[in-house]
């Protein structure tokens, strides 16, 4: 039988967001607890929260939003594997123990360097350009990472984000892969269908695939 492993951080208002973003709030307009018929909540957040997908016009102009991408980009087989990485720094390939063979079309790195969403902390490690060109050439469209950027905090440049632009990859950050084991999976996180958005949260789980 397969297992699932939850792989989005709760999302509430002690949630942090990244510097200057807007915030998580929740807007109560009608209660039961207080003689209403129905609850109904408004919700007003940043779409880059949590476990999310970047539109691609995040960081490329012009370019869609995070509508335009292909849905398989965000399920199917994923491999996850650890980089061992300083905090601040950037994975590169020979931080990683790769598998032999070939690799499947979604790979998540996991760094351990962001460990809390709720205990910002601005030295999260982040994606090498040249790591990402690797797994480009090796047939990869998505790259996943535990942290809230591919690119480090302080970058202005964005190398990482102008790497996955130039070779048309996608992008899903903050997943959280703490007691997950390394190894093959499915994955499924899927963003809203928020046309002209520069991204979307998501669920984001990973599912263990069949034995042989």
């Amino acid at each position: 039988m397969s297992k699932v492993y939850d792989v989005s951080p709760p999302i509430s208002e002690r949630t942090n967001v990244w510097p200057g973003d807007t915030p998580v709030t929740r807007e109560v307009v009608c209660d039961m607890a207080k003689g209403a018929n129905i609850t109904l909540s408004a919700l007003r957040s940043t779409v880059h929260l949590g476990s999310h997908v970047d539109g691609a016009n995040h960081y490329s102009h012009p370019a869609p939003g995070v509508e335009g991408w292909e849905i398989e980009r965000f399920m199917g087989p994923c491999i996850l594997v650890d980089a061992k990485v300083a905090r601040g720094s950037r994975v590169r390939v020979n931080d990683v123990a790769w598998p032999t063979g070939a690799l499947p079309p979604r790979v998540l790195i996991r760094t351990g360097t962001f460990p809390d969403f709720e205990r910002w902390n601005a030295d999260f490690a982040a994606l090498s350009p040249e790591l990402i060109e690797w797994l480009g050439d090796r047939g990869v469209i998505t790259i996943g990472i535990d942290t809230p950027s591919v690119d480090v905090q302080d970058s202005k440049e964005l190398p990482a984000h102008k790497a996955f632009a130039a070779r048309a990859m996608a992008i899903l950050e903050g997943v959280v892969l703490k007691g997950v084991p390394a190894g093959e999976y499915e994955l499924i996180a899927l963003p809203l269908r928020l046309v002209g958005f520069d991204g979307s949260p998501v669920r984001a789980v990973l599912r263990t695939l069949p034995s042989v």
